[in-house]
């Protein structure tokens, strides 16, 4: 695992039940790439490979406009090491919710 993401995906929605219902669409794409992830309450971290992370990240974007949003703005973080490995979900948050 060469790079982690974290992404923060913000669709215009209506009202904040309209919302959570195309942030959960994004989480469940997410779910399904079958990588690790954490879902925290402003963001979701991915980690894997960093070609793939990217796409991830683009294809989210379509999966919140496919959901309904007219637009669809978007925070990511990226960390990449091309010759190692990244630091994973479980050394940085695990020690802080047991």
């Amino acid at each position: 695992m060469n790079a982690s993401v974290a992404i923060q995906s913000l669709p215009q929605a209506a009202n904040d039940e309209e919302l959570i219902r195309i942030v959960d669409e994004v989480i469940d794409y997410i779910k399904s790439t079958g990588l690790n992830y954490y879902v925290g309450p402003f963001e979701t971290a991915i980690e894997g490979d960093y070609d793939q992370l990217m796409d991830i990240v683009k294809e989210c974007q379509h999966i919140a406009i496919r959901a309904g949003a007219p637009s669809v703005a978007a925070y990511i973080k990226v960390t990449y090491r091309p010759e190692g490995e990244v630091l994973t979900i479980e050394k940085k948050v695990t020690k802080h919710h047991q």
